[in-house]
């Protein structure tokens, strides 16, 4: 059914405005995303969070939280001109008739949908190079926040922190853009129905009585001109759409690499791409205690035998290695405790190894495992020397 309504020229325009409203809805809800990025607390239903971990705004030198700013020249990579030259409309004498006036108002009509179609493409034009520069801002930001990573830093290092703070504002700025190409492709669908209509009005014109050959002649003429122009506004609807698409896909996948660098940056080491990308399935509901599997060789097991435990860095290469072997895979995170010494050690061992599987489950959703992949438990081993955390791919 979809299929045959897409065919009418009419109905996609009004289904591209849908389209750009839901798009536009779905992008509003990135911010919350950024807004709870680097806090350990649960959600709070949309409360902000206070945590020590929040990034603060950026501050690099000669920012002031705003993105550089790029000329729009080929020097710097500007995106291409939309390749749309307006139709030339070929004025008519009045012959004196009805028919005549009528063909005047259509011809006027038709020359202000041309003038919209050299303003629309100008405006693409515009926001594609507003496009490219926030995304040459944003990689920018990210090549300088892994080379720093890649040859190891502080943790929290408030350099990379500012550098963070300069790729989210730029994916924000795509963000806006991506909005502002939502409008624009509106306003080309509004285009496009009125040209259709004016296709049908002129069609409709031949059979009015009272013209004379003239008339006819300037009907078909104007006919064509329609045709052409309709022609154009179509173009420029699709380049309009793909490039919303192509832009919004861009901004989702990042802001998944940017929650990974995040993690990167509190540890001061960089990890690799997100392990809840796309291409890493999502199994299907949350795994509840009962279902634990600890039979097996644990994929780590992370001894908390002094403070300071450096595992992040082995966690990741053993998290990315099991999800290319198998994609949907879910990961137990079990709490191990020993069992010598006085019941107040034991206890007191318990304890610590559960708050230790909880840091290390925090790690792995830093890393972008989806949180319904995961479970905890907890459990006893008499060979066990300190608390230990093992975590089980089921």
């Amino acid at each position: 059914m979809w299929g045959i309504l897409a065919t009418d020229p009419r109905i996609k325009s009004r289904l591209y405005g849908a389209f750009a409203l839901a798009v536009s809805l779905g992008l509003a809800g990135c911010s919350d995303l950024d807004n709870a990025l680097f806090s350990d607390e649960p959600d709070n239903g949309g409360a902000p969070a206070a945590s020590s971990d929040q990034f603060p705004p950026a501050t690099a030198p000669g920012t002031a939280g705003t993105l550089p700013a790029a000329p729009a020249t080929a020097a710097t990579g500007s995106a291409p001109v939309i390749a749309i030259t307006p139709v030339t409309i070929e004025p008519g004498a009045n012959t004196g008739t009805a028919v005549s006036a009528t063909i005047a108002a259509m011809r006027s009509q038709l020359s202000t949908l041309e003038e919209h179609v050299a303003s629309n493409a100008a405006h693409l034009t515009e926001l594609r190079n507003q496009g490219a520069d926030a995304a040459r801002s944003y990689q920018e930001a990210k090549a300088n926040i892994t080379t720093r990573l890649q040859v190891g830093t502080t943790r929290g290092n408030p350099e990379l922190v500012a550098q963070w703070n300069i790729a989210q504002s730029a994916l924000d700025a795509i963000a806006t853009n991506i909005n502002n190409m939502n409008a624009l492709g509106a306003t080309i669908a509004t285009d496009s129905s009125s040209a259709h209509f004016a296709l049908d009005q002129i069609q409709s014109t031949y059979s009015v009585s009272g013209a004379v050959d003239e008339d006819h002649r300037q009907l078909r003429v104007l006919e064509d001109e329609t045709n052409q122009t309709i022609v154009l506004i179509d173009r420029l609807l699709r380049s309009t759409s793909e490039d919303t698409q192509r832009q919004t896909a861009y901004a989702a996948n990042e802001r998944a690499n940017l929650t990974t660098l995040a993690a990167a940056i509190k540890n001061g080491e960089l990890y690799g791409s997100d392990l809840g990308s796309p291409a890493v399935a999502s199994a299907g509901g949350p795994m509840s205690a009962s279902t634990l599997a600890y039979a097996g060789t644990p994929l780590v097991v992370i001894r908390f035998d002094h403070p300071g435990v450096d595992y992040q860095q082995i966690l990741y290469a053993a998290l990315s290695q099991a999800l290319q072997a198998k994609p949907n895979a879910g990961f137990s995170v079990v709490a191990v405790s020993p069992t010598r010494g006085s019941a107040a050690a034991v206890q007191l061992a318990q304890t610590s190894a559960k708050n230790h599987a909880q840091e290390v489950l925090r790690s792995m959703t830093d890393m972008g495992v989806p949180a319904t992949r995961l479970a905890v438990a907890s459990a006893t081993d008499p060979s066990a020397t300190s608390s230990e955390v093992r975590v089980f791919m089921r």
